[in-house]
């Protein structure tokens, strides 16, 4: 099911098509082999223009579905987009890729790509608590589906600074309460933390409040 965000997402992406992004030079042109898009994509992102890279993909994808190019286009992007801090875009093609080309031998990676994209979207905890729960299940799910994969170590390393994350937030709204007078709202965020695989006596809190840097 897609989120509120994704649906946003994928209504620009269609109205973008729709609209031809007005004056970008993929949209003037048509009726090029797949090597011209391709080479198209690859020189936008190496000059740092996403948008142009973005359009250039729908007219490959439009005139070349079924092109051998266009896997590595796809993941090019997927991979722009998140160096360049665009994780929810990221992540669309990154599900675009799933759903058109994955295969048992690439999947493993991907999902991989695919929780680092989700983990390192998180910028404000406070706004992000239901990306950070989301997270912490697709995490919980890579580690069921790859107990062998060689990136547990970091799938690990996230899992635990996620539920660092939610441990901080929950104890951190506990003491508001607790400032206000309602205990027995103070109680219930302590209670989920007594559900957690993390202890107090595990974590250093930052300096900069109680959740602070926590994803730095």
């Amino acid at each position: 099911m897609f989120n509120a965000k994704k649906i946003i997402l994928l209504g620009m992406i269609a109205a973008f098509w729709l609209a031809g992004c007005g004056e970008t030079e993929a949209v003037k042109e048509f009726n090029k082999p797949a090597l011209y898009w391709y080479k198209k994509i690859g020189g936008s992102i190496a000059s740092g223009n996403l948008d142009k890279a973005d359009a250039y993909y729908i007219s490959l994808k439009s005139e070349h579905m079924r092109s051998p190019l266009m896997p590595t286009a796809n993941l090019m992007l997927a991979y722009a987009h998140m160096q360049n801090e665009e994780y929810l875009l990221a992540d669309y093609y990154l599900d675009e890729y799933v759903k058109r080309f994955g295969e048992e031998g690439n999947r493993e990676y991907i999902d991989f790509i695919k929780l680092k994209a989700s983990f390192m979207g998180i910028k404000d905890v406070y706004k992000d608590q239901k990306l950070i729960m989301d997270s912490i299940e697709k995490a919980n799910k890579y580690r069921y589906r790859y107990p062998g994969s060689p990136y547990m170590p970091m799938v690990n390393h996230m899992l635990i600074r996620l539920h660092m994350s939610q441990y901080l937030l929950n104890e951190n709204i506990a003491a508001l309460y607790d400032r206000i007078g309602k205990e027995d709202a103070a109680k219930i965020y302590r209670d989920k933390n007594s559900n957690s695989i993390i202890e107090s006596t595990d974590i250093t809190p930052p300096q900069k409040g109680i959740v602070g840097k926590i994803f730095d």
